[in-house]
């Protein structure tokens, strides 16, 4: 992997690969063909995946995740032209390889994703996160939330609440983590994009409204659907601490079939990534992507690919803050 001192840099500087020298299809798959590196040394942000599905409640597979997002994010560039921004100069950034999770136990699996961001946080390196089931997202914010030393903001894209309080008598699913987490006093304002389908019960709505969640329900965003993340947005003071969860269910299975628990009606690729690029001047602190589940994807592989530049997208986010100025671990 290209990994280089500049001449007067004491930072070494971390590239991808070069695709002019080196094929995209040679070589082991890395995100974004990064280095595989858990040094941390001289690191800023860092791809994690977290290859756990134990907490779904529908079709599983999401463990492989990971894996296909590697795969297809062999095509990722250095330039990214939608926010104007080369992020592998900006930042440098490594494959920091999976949790170590344990198959049948959400409990320990949190455990050990706890850990496993307290170290990345603790060298003040973003996360940059691929699922797994989306249970995965609490011990993230458990962890955010000590490292930043109050609540995260949250901006939740999803075609389901994840708020409610059990399935089968069972706490810690991919579908009731949001409501844990609010529980454990770990978020600030919460922001829900793109809920749409049947619901058990009308009932369902209740929580959102009870706890002031600010939802922008699939129907609302038919017209222009970036700009009005983008107002919605403007609740969130741009200085605060803000955290990106995006189930790839809230895009439409016409383009993101690889999922678990699909729902009709959703976005399109092209707004997911217009809706992401609204992120800019927020203060982005961690972002994943979870729910992809590759044994169920189409010819091509496209929702791996979609998840591959969704955290392309997010890490372009995070790159452009810094070069605007604004400190993710605060000054």
């Amino acid at each position: 992997m290209a990994i280089s001192v500049p001449p007067g840099d004491s930072r070494r500087r971390i590239q991808p690969l070069d695709a002019l020298a080196s094929p995209r299809f040679t070589q082991v798959a890395t995100f974004a063909r990064l280095p595989h590196d858990r040094s941390l040394a001289d690191v800023d942000a860092a791809f994690l995946g977290i290859p756990f599905d134990d907490a779904a409640t529908y079709r599983s597979g999401a463990r492989f995740g990971p894996s296909a997002i590697r795969e297809q994010s062999r095509l990722l560039r250095p330039y990214n032209m939608s926010v104007d921004i080369y992020p592998f100069e900006v930042f440098n950034v490594v494959d920091y390889g999976d949790v170590n999770v344990v198959p049948g136990s959400f409990e320990a699996t949190a455990e050990a994703v706890e850990q496993e961001l307290d170290t990345l946080l603790a060298a003040r390196v973003l996360p940059l996160v691929a699922g797994g089931d989306h249970s995965v997202a609490l011990p993230m914010l458990r962890s955010l939330t000590k490292a930043h030393g109050r609540p995260v903001h949250l901006v939740h894209f999803d075609s389901h609440f994840d708020f409610w309080d059990s399935y089968w008598g069972q706490r810690y699913t991919h579908g009731t983590w949001l409501r844990r987490a609010w529980e454990e006093k770990l978020l600030g304002h919460v922001l829900q994009v793109g809920i749409r389908g049947p619901q058990f019960t009308k009932d369902d709505f209740q929580y959102a409204k009870e706890n002031k969640f600010h939802v922008l329900p699939m129907r609302k965003l038919e017209h222009n659907p970036a700009t009005l993340v983008a107002r919605a947005l403007d609740r969130i003071p741009t200085a605060e601490p803000l955290y990106l969860s995006w189930d790839i269910d809230v895009v439409d299975p016409a383009f993101a079939m690889g999922t678990g628990t699909p729902e009709v009606g959703g976005l399109t690729s092209r707004e997911a990534l217009h809706c992401l690029d609204t992120l800019v001047g927020h203060n982005l602190v961690g972002a994943e992507v979870v729910e992809v589940a590759p044994l169920y994807d189409g010819p091509g592989a496209i929702t791996a690919l979609l998840a591959a530049n969704l955290l392309y997208e997010a890490l372009s986010v995070m790159a452009k803050n810094r070069e605007r100025g604004i400190p993710a671990f605060g000054s």
